[in-house]
């Protein structure tokens, strides 16, 4: 990996490795940055193969090889221990990364995280996120439905904007099939790492109950927290609160 497929923010000890979802890029955290304490943390924004700066980047487009590409910047920066911050399908990847190396990590968020074992979905469901790498209509309506169908078009519009603009469509593609069907989590059931998940009260895939059912029983030392005006893209929704909700956490660890 090289300097380019990283944007580093901050020059605090406690360095955070920043792992974006399936729309995302490194760039979809920008409305989150403005409101991070730059001194006592150094944030990492860093994108998969495939995606942003990688978008010609040739790979497998797997859990497992995005988290060994994560170990590999950690190692780059000279990060020996660091937490992590993912979304969505970051945060399969942040687990998988956990997993490989669990001395190197001090803590776990997850921002409405994909869990360890998949997603799985109805064949209408499967229809429509497998015909999003094609159909900007079906990456709007995904967007629409994971935020309870209230932001406006123009938003919504702007969500797909950037993920087509910042995801190569094969790549996209084959992520789904990674993040939907890779099931690791006998490999982190009862880990003693801290985690925090934050889920939008307004996200019906990844909300509360999804949590309940997965990372609660993995996790003992897992704390739950309902962001009450968000649903799946809380750090577009309301970036302020999760800022300061993910450094109260880390502040602990």
């Amino acid at each position: 990996m090289t300097s380019s497929v990283f944007e580093r923010v901050g020059t605090g000890e406690h360095v955070v490795l920043v792992l974006h979802g399936w729309f995302g890029s490194a760039k979809a955290w920008d409305n989150l940055i403005p409101h991070l304490d730059d001194e006592r943390f150094s944030y990492v924004f860093t994108e998969y193969r495939g995606y942003g700066a990688r978008q010609d980047e040739p790979g497998e487009h797997t859990i497992a090889e995005a988290a060994s590409d994560v170990l590999a910047l950690a190692d780059q920066l000279g990060a020996q221990r660091f937490s992590l911050v993912g979304h969505s399908m970051g945060g399969s990847i942040m687990q998988w990364v956990y997993a490989d190396a669990p001395d190197r990590v001090r803590a776990l968020v997850g921002v409405s995280p994909v869990p360890a074992s998949g997603v799985q979905f109805d064949e209408d469901g499967w229809k429509l996120f497998s015909g999003a790498a094609e159909d900007s209509a079906n990456r709007k309506a995904i967007i629409d439905f994971t935020t309870g169908g209230r932001h406006p078009d123009a938003w919504l519009d702007g969500m797909v904007l950037h993920s087509e603009e910042n995801s190569d469509k094969q790549a996209f593609a084959e992520y789904l099939e990674a993040w939907a069907h890779t099931d690791f989590s006998d490999r982190i059931a009862g880990a003693e790492v801290p985690v925090k998940v934050f889920v939008g009260e307004h996200d019906p895939a990844l909300g509360e109950q999804a949590m309940l059912d997965t990372f609660v029983r993995w996790y003992p030392k897992l704390e739950l927290e309902v962001l009450p005006d968000a649903g799946h893209y809380a750090a577009d929704e309301v970036p302020v609160t999760l800022a300061n909700a993910i450094e109260v956490f880390l502040d602990q660890h």
